[in-house]
């Protein structure tokens, strides 16, 4: 191991010359001022190259009881926590050339603002480029489904399997439970619609939040019922759960 001997203000320590990021020294902080660098130059060497090589270090005053604690007066920012602004506009001295980095002239180079997102300088861009797709794929929200859809031909075959018995209630969650109805994702919040595809031979008394017009004509011409119920969960508000909570009291 090399050691190198330097003096500060009267006092002297040594310190490895290779790998060191910080010094602690054991003495008075008012012989250091906190945050201030030093710099260490080997006594011997064998080239001149090395002689000029210098150790620069960080000296951070460890010392005991009151002079080690941080007071008002000593303290100050972290080694590169604080930079200067940036002076544009003020010569080749300020670092960014003689335009600042805009170019000569333009409209960049002026104030105010730029071009628009998007603009691609007269061009066709690429949002008009590109061809549209419809619905849900070309972001239209009117492309969203807005019911989980069960087929008339589907009940009857559902029946068919002995998974529904005749006569039945059925209702968006027996769908589900006879896995009928795999609502996953985005559809499984969503409301049932009986659609009208399919005979019935069977009477079936669904439940749903919407039906088509065939639909519910099959289902009762089966002896069965379309009975309309709420799709949605009504959003909540203290009227109504007052209203409920005194009603079930009741």
């Amino acid at each position: 191991r090399q050691f190198i001997d330097t003096t500060h203000r009267g006092v002297r320590f040594k310190m490895l010359s290779t790998s060191f990021s910080s010094v602690v020294i054991p003495t008075k902080a008012s012989a250091f001022a906190r945050g201030e660098s030093i710099k260490a130059f080997k006594p011997s060497s064998s080239s001149r190259r090395h002689q000029k090589q210098a150790a620069s270090f960080v000296v951070h005053a460890a010392a005991s009881g009151e002079a080690e604690r941080l007071r008002l007066h000593n303290l100050s920012p972290l080694p590169g926590s604080r930079r200067k602004p940036i002076r544009k506009g003020r010569g080749y001295g300020a670092g960014q050339g003689g335009t600042c980095g805009y170019g000569m002239r333009g409209q960049k180079a002026r104030g105010g603002r730029g071009t628009r997102p998007g603009f691609e300088g007269g061009q066709t861009p690429m949002y008009r480029r590109f061809p549209k797709l419809k619905g849900i794929a070309g972001g239209m929200s009117a492309g969203k489904p807005k019911f989980v859809t069960v087929n008339v031909s589907d009940l009857a075959q559902a029946l068919a399997d002995s998974k529904i018995s005749a006569g039945q209630d059925v209702d968006l969650d027996t769908l589900k439970s006879v896995g009928l109805i795999k609502a996953t994702g985005y559809y499984r919040n969503l409301p049932l619609k009986v659609l009208g595809d399919g005979e019935l031979s069977q009477g079936l008394k669904v439940k749903a939040a919407a039906f088509s017009a065939s639909a519910s004509e099959k289902l009762a011409g089966a002896g069965g019922e379309a009975i309309l119920v709420q799709g949605k969960k009504p959003k909540w508000s203290r009227e109504a759960h007052e209203a409920a909570q005194a009603a079930a009291a009741k």
